[in-house]
């Protein structure tokens, strides 16, 4: 092995490139019609945003993470200060920017199904760039694994994804929320994974998801755009790994009654993220992940319901793997 290659092996940090959004969560039987206002039966303010959601899920289970994101000297920017610095995230890159909001997102609960619908805004992160991913090259260049979402703009997730690949460092793209316009085949051929739920990879692809098949077919066409490795979640028939030369599903946690399914896809890609940069197997790599989001449903809001690695090697245990 080169000098090279063996310092890219021993490499274990996580860069995630995403925003911060205060969620404000409101649990109502149903969406209220326009021009109706309804009663709900609980509101919450919490830590959100995809980027910062995935970076909190990561470094619970024991990822080393560095969050490249930008957010208003607010009192949302506190919050996602204080949430950060918990947890323990490296956010020498996470810039403070003056007389600018912080991001924020309206999330309507159920409370019959825990289902979720969401409205978020980017706030000051709405500003990342290039330039913000040439100030994080130090960051990159000793990070294992990168990760980023579709929530801060494409040019940011490019410049990512394109620095991310001269370092030698596993690309993750989480296509969240699903793009209105098609990626190119420059971003699909720099992500070694892709992760899409059911709608963003019909977005992406065109195949309507009703079940493991037709998931099969949407994750090839994926890799005949570029990309390594599909990684399709399928709320609760599980997640689809399809690359090359494997076609592996693997059917989802129960670890209780569920109650909020907002921080799910984000509890997955964190975990996974520090599943992939500990050079787990495949198959380890997807059940970690898998197991992280099947409890972090089982609690309500997004960054506060991410569990710990403890947590998700005692349910890992009692769901063993078939002999």
């Amino acid at each position: 092995m080169s000098s090279n290659s063996s310092a890219q092996a021993n490499r274990k940090g996580i860069v995630v490139l995403g925003i911060f959004a205060a969620d404000l969560a409101f649990r109502a039987e149903r969406m209220p019609r326009m021009g109706e206002t309804l009663l709900g039966q609980r509101f919450n303010l919490g830590a959100g945003g995809k980027g910062s959601n995935q970076a909190v899920a990561a470094a619970r289970v024991g990822g080393a993470v560095h969050l490249l994101t930008r957010i208003g000297d607010d009192a949302f920017g506190q919050l996602a200060l204080d949430t950060w610095r918990s947890v323990g995230i490296d956010t020498r890159h996470a810039r403070v920017m003056a007389g600018e909001s912080t991001g924020a997102a309206f999330i309507f609960v159920s409370q019959q199904t825990g289902d979720n619908a969401i409205i978020v805004t980017g706030g000051a992160a709405n500003g990342l760039s290039a330039k913000d991913i040439d100030a994080a090259d130090d960051a990159l260049a000793d990070a294992a694994v990168f990760i980023a979402q579709l929530e801060q703009p494409v040019e940011a997730m490019q410049a990512g994804l394109r620095a991310a690949r001269r370092h030698g460092v596993m690309t993750v793209l989480n296509p969240a929320p699903a793009p209105a316009e098609d990626l190119g085949d420059e971003v699909y051929g720099l992500c070694d994974y892709i992760t899409p739920n059911e709608s963003e990879a019909e977005a992406l692809t065109g195949v309507a998801i009703k079940n493991i098949d037709d998931a099969r077919v949407a994750a090839q066409r994926l890799l005949d755009r570029g990309v390594g490795c599909a990684v399709i979640t399928l709320g609760s028939q599980g997640v689809l790994l399809h690359d090359a030369t494997q076609s592996i599903h693997v059917p989802c946690f129960q670890a209780g009654a569920v109650v909020d399914t907002s921080g799910a896809g984000d509890a997955f890609n964190g975990a996974f993220t520090v599943a992939l940069a500990e050079r787990m197997t495949t198959l380890e790599a997807l059940r970690f992940a898998s197991a992280v989001a099947g409890i972090s449903v089982t609690r309500p809001g997004t960054a506060p319901s991410m569990p710990t690695r403890a947590e998700a090697l005692a349910l890992l245990d009692a769901a063993p793997l078939p002999a």
